[in-house]
């Protein structure tokens, strides 16, 4: 995976499928993806590329750490 910066919704889907998450799924208003017993809800399509800030609080909700995510 690049280095910690603003990454794409379809390069965030990828990255979480390779630790282990399936999906996405839809959902209300928002996707989302599973892993175990842990859900995951997704930034829509249409808002262009994710954040640090978001990117951040998705890892920590996704318990992978920012290490872990460069090197997936």
């Amino acid at each position: 995976m690049p280095p910690f910066k603003p990454i794409s919704r379809e390069n965030l889907i990828k990255a979480l499928r390779k630790a282990g998450f399936e999906g996405p799924f839809s959902g209300g208003k928002h996707q989302f993806m599973l892993r175990g017993d842990l859900s995951l809800t997704l930034p829509n399509p249409h808002r262009g590329e994710i954040g640090r800030d978001l990117l951040q609080r998705i890892l920590r909700q996704a318990e992978i750490s920012r290490e872990e995510f460069e090197n997936l």
